[in-house]
């Protein structure tokens, strides 16, 4: 007939094998879904398309976030979500600069000696790489100030 214990052990073995693949394979997968990017981008959207000036401030949940002049990157625990602005390109902003200020609420003429300085430090910040920053906030302004209409995004 046949032998019985040579089918158990290629049986043991094949089991062993299958469960080993599965833990490595649970071990790779995500622990959470990535960051909510959209909710950010809907935030960012919502003050690009007004009208007029207007500010906005959506809460982060992530570690941190990139913002580039079309795009968030948001990343957390090693997920990273993201999602594009429908109204573009927007003007990330840094820290400790005039731009900064403004997102803040300074007005643009105090912060700038003219609209064309204004102008240019937000062409300067548009073309800057995006990088990871720590956040727990995003804050949103649309800015308009002797033809420079801006949307601030830091």
């Amino acid at each position: 007939m046949f032998d019985a214990p040579v089918e158990t052990w290629y049986l043991w073995v094949g089991l062993a094998v299958a469960s080993a693949a599965a833990v490595g394979l649970a071990a790779t997968l995500p622990r959470a879904p990535p960051p909510d990017a959209a909710g950010a981008a809907e935030t960012v959207d919502s003050v690009a398309a007004s009208d007029r000036p207007t500010t906005g401030v959506h809460p982060l949940s992530a570690d941190a976030a990139r913002v580039g002049t079309y795009r968030i990157w948001l990343r957390d625990d090693g997920a990273t979500g993201h999602a594009t602005f429908a109204f573009g390109p927007v003007t990330p902003v840094r820290r400790d600069t005039a731009l900064w200020d403004v997102l803040r609420g300074t007005p643009p003429e105090r912060a700038f000696g003219t609209a064309a300085d204004f102008r240019r430090a937000a062409a300067d910040a548009r073309d800057r790489t995006p990088v990871w920053r720590s956040r727990d906030r995003l804050t949103v302004r649309r800015v308009a100030w002797e033809g420079v209409d801006v949307t601030l995004v830091g």
